[in-house]
C-alpha cells in the first residue's frame, strides 16, 4: 500500500480517515507540517495536510527531495501554501467544498451569540447571577446585514439570514444573481450594515481587507463575524475599532496570528501574543478556534474527497480539485482555467 505522511494529526481527522481508509498506509504526526518536521514524511509518496501547515518554498523543497509526489489538503484554503514553488515538483488537490452549511451556521451562531449576550449570560448563571441588566439585545428582524463574498459559504449565510427577515447588502468582485440580495460596492456595505459577515478565501488582493480605512467607513456600533480566514483582518485595526466603539461586537473563529495556537492547548502556558490577549478579555468579543467546519458531516466530507484526491492522482486520471498554479497566479490564469485538460504540468 502506498504510504502517507499526516501532518496536524486531532484525533477526530484520524476516526474520520481511518473510517474510510481502503487504499493506503497512513502514518499520522501531531507536528504540523513545516520544515523541521518535513523530514518525517520520507518513504511517503504523498502528505495530507491542514490551514496551519507550512509549506513553504524551503518545505516544498525537502518533500520533492524524499520523493513526495503530491500534497493534499484537507481543506479549501491554500494560502498557506507557495503553490509558485510547488509548480513542477509537487501536485496540490484540495477539498473545495466540505460543509459550506456548517461554516454559515457557525458565523450565524457567532453573530447570534453577540447580539443575545449569550456568552455573558452563561457565565453569569454558572454563578447563580440571574440578573438581565446589560443582556439586552435587539431583533435581528428588518436590520441589515452585509455579507463580502457570495460564493458557496456567503450564498447559504445569506439565506439564513433571510429566514430572520433581514435586509440583505452583498458586496463580492463577481456578482450573481440572488433573489432577496442588493449588489453594492463596498464602501456602501460597510455604511449601511447593521452586521457584517466576511466570506472570501484569503490571498493578495483580500489580505487586511478589514483594516483601520475599511473600519472608520463602517456603521457607528456594527457587529462584526470573520469565519473565513484571520489575514482578512488587521487584528491590531480591529482592536482599535472595538476600543472606540465603532464596532459594538466581534465574533472571530479565525486569527491572523493563529498558526502556533490555534488546536492546540496553552491553557497552562503564557501566551505572548498581546493582540490577541486583548480580544480576548474584550467582553463584546467571541472568539472561537477555527471550528466553524467542525461538524460530523464536515469532517465525512473531508475525508472522502481527499482520499478521493489521492485516489485521482495515484490513478493518474485528471484532478478535479487541483490547485493550479497556472490557473491560479499564472500570466495566463484566464486562457489556463478555460483551456487547460488533465493536470497542471
Amino acid at each position: 500500500m502506498r504510504k502517507i505522511a499526516f501532518f496536524d494529526t486531532k484525533p477526530y481527522d484520524k476516526y474520520f480517515f481511518d473510517k474510510q481508509n481502503k487504499n493506503y498506509e497512513i502514518i499520522y504526526f501531531t507536528e504540523k507540517l513545516s520544515e523541521e518536521t518535513a523530514h518525517l514524511a520520507k518513504e511517503a509518496e504523498a502528505v495530507v495536510a491542514f490551514v496551519n501547515d507550512v509549506l513553504d518554498e524551503k518545505t516544498i523543497d525537502i518533500l520533492y527531495n524524499l520523493g513526495v509526489k503530491v500534497v493534499a489538503l484537507r481543506c479549501a484554503g491554500y494560502n498557506n501554501i507557495d503553490v509558485k514553488a510547488a509548480y513542477e515538483k509537487l501536485y496540490i488537490v484540495r477539498v473545495p467544498a466540505y460543509s459550506p452549511y456548517a461554516v454559515a451556521e457557525h458565523a450565524m451562531a457567532l453573530m447570534l451569540s453577540l447580539n443575545r449576550k449569550i456568552h455573558k449570560a452563561f457565565n453569569r448563571t454558572r454563578d447563580f447571577n440571574f440578573s438581565l441588566n446589560g443582556l439586552t439585545g435587539f431583533d435581528m428582524h428588518n436590520k441589515t446585514v452585509g455579507v463580502i463574498g457570495t460564493g458557496r459559504i456567503g450564498k447559504i449565510f445569506i439565506n439564513i439570514c433571510k429566514g430572520f427577515g433581514m435586509n440583505i447588502l452583498a458586496y463580492d468582485p463577481y456578482p450573481t444573481t440572488i433573489d432577496g440580495v442588493t449588489y453594492v460596492e463596498l464602501d456602501e456595505l460597510l455604511a449601511k450594515a447593521d452586521m457584517i459577515s466576511v466570506h472570501v478565501p484569503l490571498n493578495k488582493s483580500t489580505y487586511h481587507l478589514i483594516n483601520k480605512e475599511t473600519i472608520a467607513k463602517m456603521k457607528d456600533g456594527v457587529y462584526f463575524v470573520n469565519t473565513s480566514r484571520g489575514g482578512l483582518v488587521d487584528s491590531v485595526a480591529l482592536l482599535e475599532g472595538l476600543n472606540d466603539g465603532k464596532i459594538k461586537a466581534a465574533g472571530l473563529d479565525v486569527y491572523e496570528e493563529e498558526t502556533e495556537l490555534f488546536f492546540e492547548d496553552y491553557s497552562n502556558e503564557t501566551i505572548k501574543d498581546d493582540t490577541l490577549k486583548l480580544l480576548l478579555a474584550e467582553s463584546n468579543v467571541i472568539i472561537t478556534s477555527h471550528q466553524a467546519f467542525l461538524t460530523q458531516e464536515a469532517l465525512s466530507n473531508i475525508a472522502e474527497v481527499t482520499l478521493a484526491n489521492l485516489d485521482q492522482f495515484f490513478g493518474e486520471g485528471p484532478l478535479d480539485n487541483e490547485v493550479c498554479y497556472l490557473c491560479n497566479d499564472g500570466p495566463n490564469a484566464y486562457e489556463c482555467r478555460t483551456k487547460r485538460e488533465g493536470r497542471c504540468f
